[in-house]
């Protein structure tokens, strides 16, 4: 997959790595540290930025032919706090179509505690649009 502006992806300055990259798994993780909000804790919005790159990779690897995804909404509900280590997420696909795919990510801690389930739908598109 091209990467347009390496240095400037919201993912590699979180500390976001990709572990697996399989259409039917993608895995990542992020630490905690450095994506914390002022009490502590591990942002909510960091676990949406987690979700939405893992979610995207598995809805590029399940693509048909040229076809591009475009998240369309993300959703996400946070269950415990995380405190420090890594998260990890883990997504499958609930469905993929030729337009449209839905996939699930479970976060947890170093300690297998759910912290956070997200499902990001994408439309393909024929074309990834121009910024």
């Amino acid at each position: 997959m091209e990467v347009s502006h390496p240095d400037e992806q919201l993912a590699v300055k979180m500390g976001i790595e990709v572990t697996e990259w399989d259409p039917a798994r993608v895995v990542g993780t992020m630490p905690v540290a450095g994506n914390r909000q002022p009490f502590g804790l591990l942002h909510g919005g960091a676990n949406g930025v987690l979700a939405e790159t893992i979610g995207s990779t598995a809805a590029y690897l399940n693509r048909v032919g040229d076809r591009r995804p475009v998240g369309l909404e993300l959703s996400c509900t946070h269950h415990r706090s995380a405190l420090s280590g890594l998260v990890t997420a883990v997504c499958t696909p609930a469905s993929v179509g030729k337009t449209v795919g839905t996939f699930e990510i479970v976060i947890t801690d170093d300690e297998g505690h759910r912290v956070c389930t997200a499902k990001l739908t994408c439309i393909y598109r024929d074309a990834t649009p121009k910024a």
